[in-house]
């Protein structure tokens, strides 16, 4: 039996990059999840081929930035899995939808196109919101659920040439640090993780050095601090912001704290 048989997830941004891997760590660990990414070919395919597997994945379709996709996509999730315990919140996109080579050739604010820099934001900061708003009152009514809401790096938020992505991962915080108390009275849990670096995403940039490219931390580092926060080792936990490449150690003080 897997470390969260049974537990019913949702996972935006599913189909790739840290959405992918750490919804497949909840399924090899026995969790059903709810694909949630946009419709499409590759929403089906990436299912079809964990089905195959026999691992319990379901294909959800939602358009994040969309409030009306989001609700409807919130309430098919949790008629086909009968409930659900805990929240995901990834899916984003980053620099390379404003400046393809932002590592090489970083670009100061003022240069950021405002319909890019309206994507990025609509589509981290305020699908997150749209996402935990539609959640919460399921969360709320049942006495109790878990959200993940997936960060970066303090340093990324400052960082030369990153507008919108760093403004939009900070917002994300600030909102995550938010949703924490506004959902602390009902029993809800709250937290953050992040990779710890850069990772061998679809967000890496062109142009990118091969020495840097091959120092880029695989994404599967989110699999097991994924699985944690959805066990019942985890009950209870809320407000961490827990950096994946640090998971051994948190994990060993956590544990020596209980």
């Amino acid at each position: 039996m897997g470390v969260v048989e049974g537990v019913r997830a949702v996972v935006t941004g599913a189909t790739s990059g840290l959405g992918e891997a750490m919804a497949d760590a909840l399924l090899e660990e026995g969790a059903w999840v709810c694909f949630a990414s946009r419709p499409g070919e590759r929403l089906e395919a990436a299912v079809e081929i964990r089905r195959r597997r026999g691992l319990n994945a379901i294909a959800l379709p939602v358009d994040v930035r969309d409030a009306a996709s989001v609700q409807a996509a919130a309430d098919a999730a949790v008629e086909a899995m009968g409930g659900l315990d805990i929240v995901y919140n990834n899916a984003g996109i980053g620099m390379r939808t404003v400046n393809p080579r932002f590592f090489v050739d970083p670009k100061s604010f003022h240069e950021v196109p405002v319909d890019g820099f309206l994507d990025v934001i609509n589509t981290n900061l305020v699908g997150y919101f749209l996402v935990a708003r539609a959640f919460a009152p399921y969360f709320v009514s049942k006495g109790g659920g878990r959200f993940v809401n997936v960060t970066m790096n303090h340093e990324t938020m400052k960082r030369r040439g990153f507008v919108p992505y760093g403004p939009s991962r900070a917002g994300a915080e600030s909102l995550s640090l938010i949703m924490t108390e506004d959902m602390r009275p009902f029993g809800v849990a709250v937290n953050m993780l992040l990779p710890g670096g850069a990772t061998a995403t679809g967000m890496i940039p062109e142009g990118l050095a091969e020495e840097a490219r091959n120092a880029l931390l695989p994404a599967s580092v989110m699999g097991r601090p994924a699985v944690f926060f959805a066990s019942p080792e985890a009950e209870g936990l809320t407000g961490e912001r827990i950096v994946a490449t640090e998971f051994d150690s948190w994990i060993a003080e956590y544990r020596a704290r209980r």
